[in-house]
């Protein structure tokens, strides 16, 4: 279990209409698991915790300092990364190779000065897609061509290349085959060894309560408690019934 300061910590983040005023922190290591049903305000915490969305209540602060992040290029400067819902729409560009893809992020944190020059984009890509596993014919080749589970590891590598603190994974095995699950549940956990903080949203309550340290549980976009990563899917479903 990961002990010390949190490196996350948000006091009563909330914006009218989306979700209800939720405290949630996370330490360098941890994985917290969000527990919810559909509507339950898992995305909308994830959009406000990345700048996506701009909240009007509540604190938000990382390594100690009180920061307020008005759009994502601020969050990615103080070592926050996102592999946000819908892969296709809001993670991968298609008409962009593996390389570029995977350069996206790194740049953006990066500002437009220094450019990351083609050499550099080329060392980044083929390190990562190395280290996960991504199976493709040439870096060169356009993300669009790449299966489901494929596409999400270069959207994976995409933050990792940023080298960030704390990786938001908003359902990040959502339509992808059993055996990629699989890898990019261990990879995750891998992660977290290595000191990464990981706030891991999931439909599938099964993989939140196998890779969470804490599950963080919502029903009708507000948080009605926390529960031990080792406890059942049951149990997180009873405190969303009970809730009720």
């Amino acid at each position: 279990m990961a002990s010390g300061p949190p490196l996350l910590e948000a006091r009563g983040l909330g914006r009218r209409g989306q979700l209800n005023p939720v405290d949630v922190s996370l330490r360098a290591g941890e994985i917290v698991g969000v527990g919810g049903l559909l509507g339950s305000g898992r995305t909308e915490l994830a959009r406000l915790l990345f700048g996506l969305e701009h909240s009007d209540s509540g604190e938000l602060h990382v390594a100690g300092e009180r920061v307020r992040f008005d759009s994502p290029a601020q969050a990615i400067r103080h070592g926050l990364g996102m592999c946000p819902e819908e892969r296709k729409h809001d993670g991968i560009v298609a008409e962009l190779s593996v390389r570029e893809n995977i350069a996206l992020a790194l740049q953006a944190r990066l500002g437009i000065w220094p450019y990351l020059s083609h050499a550099r984009q080329k060392e980044i890509a083929e390190r990562f897609v190395k280290a996960l596993g991504i199976k493709l014919v040439d870096i060169e080749t356009p993300i669009a061509l790449l299966s489901g589970g494929n596409q999400q590891k270069v959207v994976l590598a995409r933050w990792l290349a940023t080298e960030p603190r704390l990786l938001i994974l908003d359902e990040p095995t959502r339509g992808i085959d059993v055996a990629a699950k699989q890898e990019i549940m261990n990879e995750i956990l891998l992660l977290a060894r290595g000191g990464l903080a990981v706030l891991f949203i999931s439909s599938e309550m099964e993989e939140v309560v196998r890779v969470a340290d804490r599950i963080v549980v919502m029903r009708d976009r507000s948080k009605v408690g926390e529960l031990p990563g080792n406890s059942s899917e049951q149990a997180v479903f009873h405190m969303i019934a009970a809730e009720a």
